[in-house]
């Protein structure tokens, strides 16, 4: 798969040739320097760019070729985003910020409602149903933003730095939420230039210059759960 820009008459090669197979039920970090290509393959993988040439298939069908009202279907039944900066509307409370996939899809007020208020008790904010994101924490910002992920059932999340502007026990608890979504059989793909936070996965891809430099299985995966079980106990002694 090949992705070109033309920035002032100069053809630019954000990928080139780069072949990538996620598995179903896979916990996958991409990995690289800023302009390494990572994001461009992430819009790519969630059908929100097309690949200058090669293809693009979900469950053996090719969607390369679709026509922009197809893709959004697919990626609003397959498909849910996870953004660094939580794009939530900020004069909107975080029931409703969950339901906006729903009001897409066509689904009905009282079924967006149901459906927004069960993704927020998933993420354990079903007492935050009516806050608005500046009356929550980062961490629950984030959740809140996982939520509206989730509520159209996808099979795939895909997260961009999804732990990029929260503290360190956020960010935490957020690879803890994303692992455990995973443990359920979602497939999860994060993009992340942290070394670290890319070992919370099973396999991580590392990028450079358009290219796949390094493909590999984490031997030692670190457990988030565990994480903040230790920051607990290191808190409580410090108490």
């Amino acid at each position: 798969m090949v992705k070109t820009y033309m920035l002032d008459e100069i053809e630019v090669r954000a990928l080139c040739g780069v072949d990538l197979q996620v598995c179903t039920g896979e916990m996958l970090a991409i990995t690289g320097p800023s302009g390494s290509g990572k994001s461009t393959l992430m819009h790519i993988v969630g059908l929100l760019d097309r690949p200058t040439s090669g293809t693009v298939t979900i469950d053996g069908v090719d969607v390369s070729n679709m026509v922009p009202n197809e893709l959004s279907a697919v990626r609003n039944r397959r498909i849910g985003f996870v953004f660094q900066s939580f794009n939530l509307l900020a004069r909107t409370t975080a029931q409703s910020n969950v339901e906006l996939p729903l009001i897409y899809a066509g689904v009905s007020g009282a079924e967006r409602a149901r459906r927004a208020r069960e993704a927020l008790q998933r993420v354990g904010l079903g007492d935050r149903l009516g806050h608005m994101p500046n009356q929550l924490s980062g961490g629950q910002q984030q959740r809140v933003a996982i939520a509206r992920a989730l509520v159209t059932e996808p099979s795939i999340v895909l997260a961009d730095e999804p732990t990029g502007n929260l503290d360190s026990r956020s960010g935490i608890e957020v690879m803890a939420f994303l692992q455990e979504l995973n443990a359920q059989g979602i497939t999860i793909v994060l993009v992340t230039h942290d070394a670290r936070v890319a070992d919370h996965a099973q396999r991580v891809v590392e990028m450079m210059d358009g290219e796949i430099v390094a493909d590999r299985c984490v031997a030692n995966r670190i457990d988030a759960a565990v994480e903040l079980e230790t920051l607990g106990a290191v808190k409580g002694v410090g108490q």
